[in-house]
């Protein structure tokens, strides 16, 4: 059995891989960068290694460094995470040629996967249905004005290499074509350092339902449901459920057995996620397949009462995971959201910062997957995600009603937050309905994207907190202050126009 975990990362995912380590008596090691000397992930770590400066690529991403951390430690394994090196095959590689337990699969399936073309053949090959597209690399304006035209428009011109959106580009009519597709190379190029490209036939208004699948080195082989990832902004997963709204017990067999036989056509072992695109009409389609933990993993877990982090260790020591495919249920439902530290009010620019006062959310069915504390400065460097605020419930409104109180009770200052933007989520008929797609925030971004109203009481503690700081900075703060007594400041009304007052 493994003994000792480095987490080659940090934030949130390397709290809760930590936890998981705790529970199963394994000792955790931590590995930080100048930005993150104070971060939760190092203080709740057994032991904990600075690694360099604070950019990525001169930390979390550099290999030698987190080998060294390894061997000084005396880890006998690596969970990457996700992010960063969670889908590095090189990295996967490596760390077996040290002699230590890598918590994923194979370099191999890494690299198979990681390969949207590639992917693509080898699903063709294991009967998993696909979109039709091309299985080649097009390089040149030629090769794609013939596919396009084999396939029709629209389409979708994709890095083979790509994710997150980046590489990605829609085209809907011929005149748009040879631009996008060198856009999209070009995107590739410097995102991913491989500019392969392939264009496939475009899914109008699709829902992305991805398959959470355990495998080990036994020949076990287990789907644990889906996860509705279908609110998206710009091609990034903000809110997530399980079980989907759209699925029927029917199309769920037939998703989950595909989704077993793409993790047997490249003898995966470990969690991995399939993802799938399904229309109106019950057709589904893969997508692609993440070789690693997903952000939303914590939602399949409350309803099925796996620890996919336990059952990740498990595996990779080489034992048979606890679970079988007859043993798993469907219990109640759940959903999650990522809160970011970020403006919504303006293009959801990034808002790092001091957090001043955090406020979690607790109570019956709440989860909260964090790494943030009063007084813990943001990094600008790194993905501005603060938590992952996860609710479960009997059923789905009565999970919706219990995520909306979680993000009333959920109080934040110091830097701006997307909890009035999921607020807003919550309350849109279309996602009480269940009735959404990938096109939610476009279709609903006149209310998803305007300010909410503000009653008198919200206007006056707004006025009430920008008069405070106005005194403050006239050292008047032993003024013995009150809500009764603010107006004796004159010109506290001209203070708070000219400041951005966060609203309660």
């Amino acid at each position: 059995m493994i003994r000792k975990v480095l987490v080659a990362n940090r934030g949130e995912i390397a709290v809760r891989i930590m936890r998981s380590c705790r529970e199963m008596d394994i000792a955790s090691v931590a590995v930080y960068s100048k930005a993150d000397r104070k971060s939760q992930h190092v203080r709740y770590a057994t032991e904990a290694y600075f690694i360099g400066p604070s950019p990525s690529n001169e930390s979390y991403l550099d290999i030698d460094k987190i080998l060294d951390v390894a061997k000084k430690s005396g880890a006998d394994a690596i969970h990457p995470g996700y992010g960063f090196l969670s889908e590095n095959a090189d990295f996967a590689r490596r760390v077996a040629a040290a002699g230590i337990k890598f918590i994923g699969p194979s370099p191999e399936a890494i690299s198979s996967m990681g390969d949207k073309v590639t992917a693509r053949k080898i699903m063709i090959k294991a009967g998993v249905n696909i979109v039709p597209g091309t299985n080649e690399n097009l390089k040149s304006n030629e090769d794609i004005q013939r596919v396009a035209k084999e396939i029709g428009f629209p389409l979708m011109v994709k890095a083979s290499a790509g994710g997150g959106g980046k590489g990605m580009r829609l085209v809907r009519e011929e005149s748009e074509l040879i631009s996008s597709f060198n856009m999209a190379k070009s995107e590739a190029r410097t995102a991913f350092g491989n500019d392969v490209v392939y264009i496939e036939r475009y899914i109008d208004s699709p829902h992305h339902i991805e398959f959470q699948v355990l495998a080990d080195e036994h020949g076990n082989v287990i789907h644990l449901f889906e996860r509705e990832c279908s609110v998206q902004r710009r091609h990034q997963k903000v809110v997530e459920e399980t079980p989907s709204p759209l699925m029927t017990p029917e199309l769920r067999k037939k998703m989950g057995e595909q989704a077993i036989a793409a993790a047997r056509s490249v003898n995966y072992v470990g969690a991995g996620t399939v993802e799938f695109l399904v229309d109106d009409d019950h057709n589904f389609y893969f997508l692609e397949m993440n070789t690693r933990l997903q952000v939303e993993h914590p939602i399949t877990e409350r309803v099925t009462g796996v620890d996919l982090v336990k059952q990740q260790i498990i595996i990779a020591s080489g034992l048979p995971m606890t679970w079988k495919q007859e043993d798993l249920k469907q219990f109640g439902h759940a959903i999650e959201c990522r809160i970011y530290a970020e403006d919504p009010d303006n293009n959801f620019m990034p808002s790092p910062g001091v957090i001043k006062h955090i406020t979690e959310p607790l109570g019956l069915g709440v989860r909260t997957d964090g790494y943030v504390y009063e007084g813990y400065e943001i990094p600008i460097y790194y993905d501005p995600m603060i938590s992952k605020l996860i609710v479960w419930a009997q059923t789905r409104d009565e999970a919706i009603q219990r995520m909306k109180r979680a993000l009333f009770e959920y109080k934040i200052t110091g830097v701006k937050t997307s909890i009035p933007f999921l607020k807003r989520i919550m309350d849109t008929s279309d996602f009480v309905s269940g009735t959404y797609n990938t096109h939610f925030i476009p279709n609903n971004e006149d209310y998803l994207m305007t300010r909410e109203d503000c009653n008198q009481e919200c206007e006056d503690i707004a006025m009430f907190v920008a008069y405070l700081d106005y005194a403050e900075k006239l050292n008047s703060s032993k003024l013995g202050i009150t809500k009764d007594n603010f107006n004796a400041v004159s010109s506290w009304k001209e203070y708070s126009k000219s400041k951005s007052v966060n609203r309660f």
